[in-house]
């Protein structure tokens, strides 16, 4: 693997080590299969993308993008508390029509940015760009790690750690875990279109597509994170999950520049295969290891 292509890796690692943390939040903290992220990934790109072409500041798009996210997680989370309609379904029905909400804000299928200024445009150049950019991206999701961290020690994060843990004894304790619900899915896909905001400007445009499987990737890199560093605090857990979703972009990088792969047939047009695969063993290595641990015990 080059160095380019590394760097590669590590930048959209990184990018969706945030889809990672909405994903640990949705999934892990609150419990919610949430689908929602295959619409709110490209819904946070769309946002950016045409503010941008609009002129507004690429900074304050990705809040806008962000924010929109944001919204399509309350939307999910209004559709379950709300109106008692099963966790998957409500994220579904929001995904789908997404589709349309995008379609809607481009204008098109694609939205192309070449020429546009971007987060990256004052500081990238020809020479350093390949690494800039990852290092762009990489205070943006410390710090999001960051205040996520603080985020869950706070009243509202406990609680809503409390709501995802055992709905029945947080409802007795008088917290309101529909409140908690609604919160978390905002913050989650805010998260996951932040990501969005970020993927379409470091790939020169928006596309209605781009959103397919995000959150197969994200669940992966969460399971790989859990699976490398086990860990009970927070702040551990947020490194693991982000740790995870850079080690599963460069698998895949590593598996499409394997030479043993490209013998046997393997191509760049096999990426879904692939990366189905590595999802699979990232499901079944956890349990692997505990049944390797176990056997040592005993031995």
């Amino acid at each position: 693997m080059s160095l380019i292509a590394f760097f590669g890796a590590l930048e959209s690692g990184l990018i969706y080590g945030l889809v990672a943390l909405g994903v640990l939040i949705s999934f892990r903290t609150l419990d919610f299969p949430d689908l929602t992220a295959d619409g709110s990934f490209p819904l946070g790109g769309a946002v950016a993308g045409i503010s941008i072409v609009a002129g507004v500041n690429p900074w304050l798009a990705c809040a806008f993008g962000m924010l929109a996210g944001s919204v399509a997680g309350i939307v999910t989370a209004w559709l379950h508390v709300k109106l008692g309609i099963l966790q998957l379904l409500a994220s579904i029905l929001v995904m789908v029509a997404l589709y349309s909400v995008n379609l809607r804000i481009m204008g098109a299928p694609n939205l192309p940015l070449l020429g546009e200024t971007t987060v990256f445009s004052t500081l990238v150049t020809d020479g350093n760009g390949y690494w800039m950019r990852c290092l762009i991206i990489g205070v943006v999701v410390i710090a999001a790690k960051l205040l996520l961290d603080w985020f869950y020690n706070t009243e509202t994060g406990l609680s809503m750690r409390a709501t995802g843990s055992n709905l029945r004894m947080a409802q007795a304790q008088g917290i309101n875990t529909s409140w908690m619900t609604i919160i978390g899915m905002a913050v989650s896909n805010g998260l996951i279109a932040l990501a969005g905001a970020l993927f379409v400007q470091t790939q020169g445009g928006a596309d209605i597509s781009i959103g397919i499987g995000t959150i197969v990737i994200g669940l992966a890199a969460v399971i790989i994170g859990e699976t490398i560093i086990p860990a009970k605090r927070i702040w551990l857990i947020t490194i693991a999950v982000i740790i995870g979703a850079i080690l599963y972009k460069l698998f895949i990088q590593v598996a499409l520049s394997s030479d043993t792969l490209r013998s046997i047939g393997f191509g760049p047009q096999d990426l879904n295969l692939i990366t189905a695969l590595l999802v699979v063993f990232a499901l079944v290595l956890p349990k692997a290891k505990t049944k390797f641990l176990s056997r040592k015990v005993r031995a």
